[in-house]
């Protein structure tokens, strides 16, 4: 028998504090895809669609791709923008409706639009009024979703990527689409069961590359090897000020198999109550801008010096355009130092009006909130590069695929070369340095706007990292944060408490 499933990818992490919003032009500049177009390019790269395809290919799936859009985290999705792309993704179900025997989506598990805190439950809710309650929906989820009732209500089946850096989409994607074809066959009939711990996150934010944390996952991975099949741990993110907030456990079971749901429910409630425990264990030392500028000074390492600038993340949703730590590094006065990414289009096009080998004052930086990590700041430097921003990965996260900064201006200012570009991208990539003439392997120092995903590329060509809170929007302070909306109490915004067990949440 040949089934025919519904597939689509349609992810953003919104940051409810930003003061933008994340609008269809963002999800164009990144990407926006219909149909078989989408699958060319995103085939053969590490996307959970690729995964979707390597099992759906062998299996003879008939697939309906409707269509992959991703934005860069940022503020919440415009009703606009989410109307249009749910809107394709729901036409395709309607028009197809007799015909489906499956459904398999590529969400976030974080995106907020303008009218409500659950993106993705109010998609699946939609989806469920279409298409009834028989069809098996399985949904890919990110690392860091914060996963609704709602969701778990109207998918039977929910995977979790289960490393930070992510490397693991295509796997993922594949791990879903087996069980979503097991279904379809009638072999199982797959429920999930869901336990929510009162946290912002979990303490590391889910860092695999954490002794304590990844035991969570490795956890998660013995338990599907015992017959779960598959067992979620979702760290949360901070930058939502939503009602669904915080870490969860998700485990996937055949209600078939009648000890398999009292094992999901064991499961799930010894994982969240690890990361209960675990919740003054943060392993993190972020530093202050005047740390990171001496240590910076005195590198003399053989390899790269990298400073995370942590806070000003725009895989978090942060501006971008945070100028503190660029300060203390030139009142420093660091040499052989690269600062990327600047985010500032209007910057971006001012230098685009002049020469490379120029010498140009500019101001920089500082126009998304001041109060978040510094004002403006007006420098002079020789312009080294100007380019329209493309590029193409070829690291573990983005190799393969294009993406680019948009007009994108390389400024030499006192021995930092500061990269400004026009749209946001964390880094991740380290075509995102040499694509504009810098070899990071030849630098001193390299200070990227990223929490952990920079890791999966530059931590192999660094001699030391090191981790600067420099005060921008996705501070880890969170009290600095004004959170109305997250449901009270909950750690760290609250200490006093013990863990409130919240009764589990299976599929409908």
């Amino acid at each position: 028998m040949t089934f025919t499933v519904l597939t689509c990818e349609f992810m953003h992490e919104s940051n409810t504090f930003s003061r933008f919003r994340t609008d269809l032009p963002q999800f164009q500049v990144d990407t926006l895809l219909l149909g078989d177009e989408a699958i060319r390019a995103r085939r053969n790269a590490n996307t959970e669609l690729a995964g979707f395809m390597d099992v759906a290919e062998p299996a003879g799936w008939n697939v309906i791709h409707a269509i992959s859009a991703h934005a860069v985290p940022g503020g919440r999705v415009t009703k606009a923008a989410y109307d249009h792309i749910a809107g394709i993704i729901l036409e395709a179900a309607r028009s197809n409706k007799g015909r489906l025997d499956g459904v398999l989506l590529g969400l976030h598990g974080s995106m907020v639009p303008e009218f409500c805190h659950d993106g993705e439950g109010y998609l699946l809710g939609l989806l469920r009024a279409e298409l009834g309650a028989d069809i098996p929906v399985a949904v890919t989820l990110d690392l860091h979703a914060m996963v609704s009732e709602d969701m778990v209500r109207d998918a039977q089946i929910l995977v979790s990527y289960k490393t930070y850096p992510h490397v693991d989409m295509r796997e993922i994607g594949a791990h879903a689409a087996r069980i979503l074809d097991r279904a379809m066959k009638g072999e199982i009939a797959p429920r999930t069961v869901r336990a929510h711990v009162p946290m912002l996150d979990e303490a590391n934010s889910g860092r695999t590359d954490i002794p304590e944390t990844l035991a969570l996952y490795d956890r998660a991975r013995e338990a599907e090897a015992e017959g779960l099949l598959a067992v979620s741990v979702n760290a949360a993110f901070t930058g939502a000020d939503v009602s669904c907030v915080g870490p969860t456990v998700l485990a996937t079971y055949d209600s078939r198999d009648p000890g398999a749901k009292p094992a999901a429910m064991r499961v799930t409630e010894e994982l969240a109550d690890r990361i209960w425990q675990g919740r003054t264990k943060k392993r993190n030392v972020f530093i202050e801008v005047d740390e990171a500028a001496a240590e910076a000074h005195a590198w003399r390492g053989d390899k790269p010096l990298v400073i995370a600038d942590y806070a000003d993340n725009p895989g978090a949703g942060s501006y971008g355009d945070s100028t503190a730590l660029l300060k203390g590094l030139l009142d420093a006065g660091v040499k052989g130092a690269v600062l990327a990414p600047m985010i500032d289009p209007q910057a971006a096009n001012e230098l685009h009006r002049h020469r490379q080998g120029e010498t140009v004052t500019v101001t920089i930086g500082g126009k998304g909130d001041a109060n978040f990590g510094g004002g403006p700041l007006t420098v002079t430097g020789v312009l080294t590069r100007l380019s329209d921003g493309a590029y193409v990965g070829d690291g573990p996260i983005q190799g393969g695929l294009t993406h680019s900064f948009g007009p994108t201006a390389v400024i030499d200012v006192d021995g930092i070369e500061v990269m400004v570009v026009s749209e946001a991208q964390q880094m991740v990539d380290l075509q995102q340095l040499r694509a504009f003439g810098i070899e990071p392997t030849a630098r001193r120092v390299l200070v990227l706007k990223s929490m952990q995903h920079f890791r999966a590329a530059f931590e192999p060509i660094s001699g030391k990292v090191i981790v600067c809170d420099a005060g921008a929007l996705a501070t880890p302070r969170a009290e600095r944060r004004p959170y109305i909306h997250a449901p009270r109490p909950l750690w760290p915004l609250d200490k006093d408490f013990e863990r409130f067990v919240r009764p589990l949440v299976d599929t409908f």
